[in-house]
């Protein structure tokens, strides 16, 4: 997994406390949903096909689904967007055939949004599976290409800040106006 040389800004955000925030935020996700995103913002549960995939798989085999309101997931660094867009890519090839790609938009919210901007504590059971794990490692590579120990946290017992300053997960429980969202380009 490489990231586009144009999204590696870790550099500039980490240090030994983690990643500085600021009213900047990103959102990776898959280019199959950029003209919904231009048209309407970054939606809580915005992946509507990829709801309805699941929603089809399940009644194909006799089990209700009940959909959930999901909040925007954000991360104060293009580098650790752009791994989350490839795992949407990812799960999305899964269930909807295209030729899709994994794409970061940047947020920028105003300070009364940015207040309400919250640490993903929640992201502790997502860390405990495979996909988790890869994002763990990732996250190592990235401290380690800085020079800084990757962090060694107890998903259990973390502080619950970490999961915002060590590992980069934070969501928004609003949707997002898409005059505050831009995409990344090079």
């Amino acid at each position: 997994m490489t990231t586009p040389t144009f999204l590696k800004d870790a550099k500039e955000l980490l240090t030994e406390q983690g990643f500085a925030t600021s009213n900047t935020w990103y959102h990776g996700t898959s280019s199959a949903l950029v003209e919904s995103i231009k048209d309407q913002g970054l939606n809580r549960s915005g992946d509507k096909a990829l709801k309805q995939a699941a929603k089809q798989t399940m009644a194909t085999i006799g089990n209700s689904y009940t959909e959930t309101i999901e909040p925007v997931f954000l991360t104060q660094s293009k580098e650790l967007a752009y791994f989350w867009a490839e795992q949407t890519v990812r799960n999305r090839s899964v269930r909807i055939e295209g030729d899709e790609e994994p794409v970061v938009f940047e947020v920028t919210l105003s300070d009364d949004m940015n207040s309400r901007v919250k640490t993903d504590v929640g992201a502790a059971s997502l860390l405990m599976v495979k996909e988790g794990e890869a994002y763990l490692a990732h996250l190592a590579g990235i401290y380690e290409e800085c020079g800084l120990e990757a962090p060694e946290i107890d998903l259990k017992s973390a502080d619950r800040m970490d999961y915002l300053n060590k590992l980069g997960m934070a969501y928004y429980d609003y949707d997002i106006d898409k005059d505050s969202v831009n995409l990344l380009s090079k």
